[in-house]
């Protein structure tokens, strides 16, 4: 088979284009095709650690195992992880380079174009079919000079573009109508046609404005995915909404820092049926929490300042003097020390800052990432436990000597000696009903029963259903006619 590429795009952000990536990978993996997923350039706080040891978009992950593959560096070889509002630490190939602002990077991109078209080149090699990501929306006008991400992309590698559009946020046709009057003509020419996602009702209410945009544009529309409310796939970056589970008893608090990542750690507890999980950024709204979590920072001295400056630190020792239960996870477990060095100003100002001081150590960040899969159990409840690090900073200190976790490479975090605080490096805690449940159990959930998700089998179902969901609603013999038959520009 001839080696094809066919990349998503989007007429805004969150269109459905994450999903469609995926559920086309299940369905074409299922086909037996070998099919690998790719993101050019991915703007994410949400990350994975790959098995080559890098780090990449955790949707470019998810994608990964619906092709039956473990996730690589080349699958999203630029990701981009906003520090401020203005800068953003710029990772190629899984390593990070540096902290650049928008203007730098703009300068940057023609070097980070190539380090795109080396892993499509690697990648083109070893498998027969990629399905390709875009980020944001192609008609983006002030980002089309230099544009790596969207039909920069397509147009150098001369690849056909599916068009998705969400219409349940209503105005669908005229955001399809407006991403084509954006796009110069060889850029509309390499569009197959429309896909309308998350749409509920009557489809027969819907067709005349189907045919309509066919006769407007000439091109098809290759289906109308319905909206799945039981869709389970990792976030890419927004946090999701709290399920329907919202008024169990037992009730937990995360913090929601300005530059909070990894907030997928707490998926298992925002679809546990005994927990309410609320993400929250006013203290006061906290009251009554049986477990808050301090959670992944991309900044953690400037969202510690944010903590103190909202009296988060307040709210935490009116909590822990009630009784209630701490944890934190890697850059919250960082803020848990007394003192975070920053001395080359990797995430900001170089300098210092005080900790919450209820852990007898002190962190120093440092260029060099720890990026890695572990395994190991947990103290608490000596269940095994499994999950992966993604940080700069090294910890160092007495609290140290009692650890969350032990592996073959050591321990890793923190327990308090009232047994009221936690910490640990370790993303995806949560993951294995075990520890989950072990977990909670320490936190004060009594409940004989385990209630806990496997996140993995979760994830698995997700995917599974949006393929077939995809394989329902998609015209695939139209989709492959029209591939098959792409005329390169």
């Amino acid at each position: 088979m001839k080696f094809k590429t066919l990349m998503i795009q989007g007429t805004t952000s969150d269109a459905g284009k994450s999903t469609l990536v995926t559920g086309l990978c299940r369905y074409y993996y299922r086909k037996g095709i070998s099919v690998v997923p790719f993101k050019p350039q991915n703007m994410a706080l949400n990350s994975a650690v790959t098995i080559d040891g890098g780090e990449i978009g955790r949707a470019q992950a998810v994608q990964a195992a619906a092709c039956g593959l473990a996730s690589h560096s080349d699958m999203n070889p630029v990701l981009l992880k906003p520090t401020t509002d203005r800068t953003a630490q710029v990772i190629i190939h899984g390593k990070a380079l540096e902290n650049q602002d928008a203007k730098t990077y703009h300068d940057y991109k023609a070097t980070a174009f190539n380090a795109v078209l080396e892993s499509y080149g690697r990648l083109s090699n070893q498998y027969q079919m990629m399905i390709v990501e875009g980020a944001g929306s192609p008609a983006e006008i002030n980002l089309r000079q230099g544009d790596i991400a969207n039909m920069g992309f397509a147009e150098q590698v001369d690849c056909p573009v599916l068009l998705i559009a969400d219409i349940d946020r209503g105005g669908v046709f005229a955001h399809i109508i407006g991403t084509l009057a954006c796009l110069s003509e060889s850029e509309r020419r390499r569009i197959l046609g429309f896909v309308i996602n998350r749409f509920r009702g009557d489809i027969d209410l819907l067709t005349p404005g189907l045919t309509w945009l066919e006769q407007e544009t000439g091109k098809p529309v290759l289906g109308v995915l319905p909206y799945l409310t039981s869709l389970y796939l990792d976030a890419e970056d927004a946090i999701s909404a709290n399920p329907a589970n919202r008024n169990a008893d037992f009730r937990i608090v995360v913090p929601c820092l300005p530059r909070i990542s990894n907030h997928t750690d707490f998926d298992p507890l925002l679809h546990h049926p005994d927990v309410t999980l609320a993400f929250l950024h006013d203290p006061l709204q906290m009251k009554g929490a049986d477990l808050l979590i301090l959670p992944g920072s991309k900044s953690v001295r400037d969202d510690l300042a944010w903590l103190k400056q909202q009296n988060w630190d307040k709210a935490i020792e009116r909590h822990l003097r009630y009784g209630g239960k701490l944890i934190g996870v890697c850059g919250g477990f960082q803020m848990l020390g007394r003192q975070i060095h920053d001395p080359l100003g990797l995430e900001g100002r170089p300098g210092s800052s005080d900790g919450l001081g209820y852990f007898d150590m002190e962190t120093t960040l440092n260029k060099d990432k720890r990026l890695c899969q572990v395994s190991g159990v947990l103290s608490l409840g000596n269940v095994p436990v499994q999950g992966y690090e993604i940080h700069a900073g090294l910890s160092q200190g007495p609290a140290l000597a009692r650890p969350l976790v032990t592996s073959d490479e050591g321990g890793d975090g923190a327990c308090s000696v009232d047994d009221q605080i936690t910490g640990t490096y370790l993303h995806g805690l949560f993951d294995q009903a075990a520890a989950c449940d072990a977990l909670l159990a320490w936190a004060g959930l009594n409940k004989q029963n385990s209630l806990s998700i496997d996140l993995g089998q979760r994830r698995e179902q997700g995917i599974d259903l949006i393929a077939d969901t995809v394989a329902t609603h998609i015209n695939f013999s139209l989709l492959d006619r029209l591939w098959d038959g792409y005329v390169k520009s």
